[in-house]
């Protein structure tokens, strides 16, 4: 097992399922397996040959239980998040991004025969593994262009429209003002920000005038993966969600994006 003593390892930050226990060495990134990894890694080294070379690609899994993935090289952000991955030039290839990754998804047969994870999944389902955690912390940048994707752990089978949900409320972001500044620059746009993303990741009409509403079931459900964390005593959930402000700000984000399902429809089809 890889330790913070060996000479030439490193402790990677960020993220919360997996904090404190991903290390790097060398070429090589070492991290708690996913109970599907066989199935994933198989994922994986399609997407790879089916041309998305934007995501990490497997090397093994330990006795241990870890798993090897290469290292990518690049620039991730933390919060509170840096001005830099949060310009328009970052959000559009942050669509162009994920629109390669669903090309590529959607020529690979999903395997029904395994049990993916269902944290963050699509409840409706779908014929493609989505990402669906794509985050700032989870995108590798290079030149200030989103330039691959990582942390695969949560992906699982769903439409695409709903990880292009999920990546909009990181990413426009979609929170009301007062918990957007905790973690974000002030003064960001969302209407006109959910339209570069839309416009970016080329949405169809249809898709347009459905996104507003899955992203607030998207929120629904990120909610529901929070609440079970804190029901089961998970530190890092519990600090976050007493740091950010409770079930109150839920609460605020939630009546704030039904309050604007106009406005943001309007942005999205204007």
């Amino acid at each position: 097992m890889t330790t913070e003593d060996d000479a030439d390892c490193e402790a990677l930050v960020g993220g919360m399922v997996n904090a404190g226990a991903v290390f790097r060495r060398g070429a090589l990134v070492e991290r708690p397996a996913p109970h599907n990894a066989h199935a994933l890694h198989a994922h994986l080294l399609a997407l790879k040959e089916h041309g998305f070379n934007a995501a990490p690609t497997p090397v093994g899994l330990t006795a241990d239980g870890r798993e090897q993935l290469t290292f990518i090289p690049g620039d991730v952000a933390l919060p509170p998040f840096p001005p830099w991955v949060l310009t328009t030039t970052a959000l559009e290839s942050v669509g162009i991004l994920l629109r390669r990754l669903h090309e590529a998804g959607a020529t690979i047969a999903v395997d029904t025969g395994v049990e993916w994870p269902q944290d963050l999944a699509d409840p409706e389902g779908g014929t493609m593994v989505c990402h669906n955690d794509v985050c700032p912390e989870n995108v590798v940048f290079r030149d200030g262009r989103a330039a691959a994707l990582i942390d695969f752990d949560l992906a699982a089978p769903g439409r695409p429209l709903w990880d292009v949900a999920m990546a909009a409320r990181y990413w426009v972001p979609m929170l009301d003002p007062v918990s957007a500044a905790a973690l974000h620059p002030t003064g960001l746009d969302a209407p006109a920000r959910l339209r570069i993303l839309a416009d970016s990741y080329g949405l169809s009409a249809g898709e347009r005038a459905e996104l507003t509403g899955v992203i607030e079931q998207a929120t629904e459900i990120c909610r529901a993966f929070v609440a079970r964390r804190v029901a089961d005593g998970d530190p890092v959930y519990l600090q976050a969600l007493a740091e950010r402000g409770g079930w109150e700000r839920w609460d605020r984000m939630q009546a704030w994006l039904a309050d604007h399902r106009e406005t943001f429809t309007v942005a999205l089809l204007d």
